[in-house]
């Protein structure tokens, strides 16, 4: 090992090596798996499969009675509003719940395939049928009373007008 080598090595290890040269040497070494550390991958495995095949469904499509789809969103702002995007593409409004309070948004629903597709006629499936949610914490207080939701073009967009709270308010003092 090079002089500048070994000493950046020192350096980055917090360690001295002696005057003498120093060359490190690979060591081959083998893993043991143990039955628990087998049976933990198992478990791991089968608790990360977000959707099961069912065979006794008759669109040949994913289960998803005990999955809810994980939804997809934007959130941005400007100086007046926080603003909340997705894409529910499918979705009817009435299919659809928005609840808001002053911290938090969170969005429901349900996608309902209108078809019937038959068993093992998936050559692909990526769309996601079924429930599915979202909670935004939002980053500031909003006034839930003045937000509204819309749903346009298959684009779920919502807008939460901020509370300024540093803004002050002069009242007019009237005689009584």
């Amino acid at each position: 090992m090079s002089e500048n080598n070994q000493e950046f090595f020192e350096q980055l290890a917090g360690i001295k090596y002696d005057d003498e040269e120093f060359e490190p040497q690979l060591v081959r070494a083998t893993a043991t798996k143990t039955k628990k550390m087998e049976q933990e991958e198992e478990s791991i495995i089968e608790e990360d499969k977000p959707l099961s095949i069912d065979a006794d469904e008759e669109d040949g499509g994913l289960d998803t009675d005990d999955v809810e789809g994980h939804l997809t969103v934007d959130v941005y702002q400007d100086d007046e509003n926080i603003y909340i995007e997705s894409t529910i593409a499918g979705v009817e409004p009435d299919d659809v719940d928005v609840s808001i309070t002053p911290e938090s948004v969170s969005i429901t629903g349900t996608r309902v395939r209108k078809e019937k597709v038959k068993k093992g006629s998936y050559l692909h499936q990526e769309c996601f049928w079924g429930r599915f949610s979202r909670s935004i914490i939002l980053p500031q207080e909003i006034d839930a009373d003045k937000s509204n939701a819309s749903l346009k073009n298959g684009v779920l967009k919502i807008v939460l007008p901020k509370i300024d709270r540093q803004k002050s308010k002069k009242v007019r003092v009237k005689l009584d």
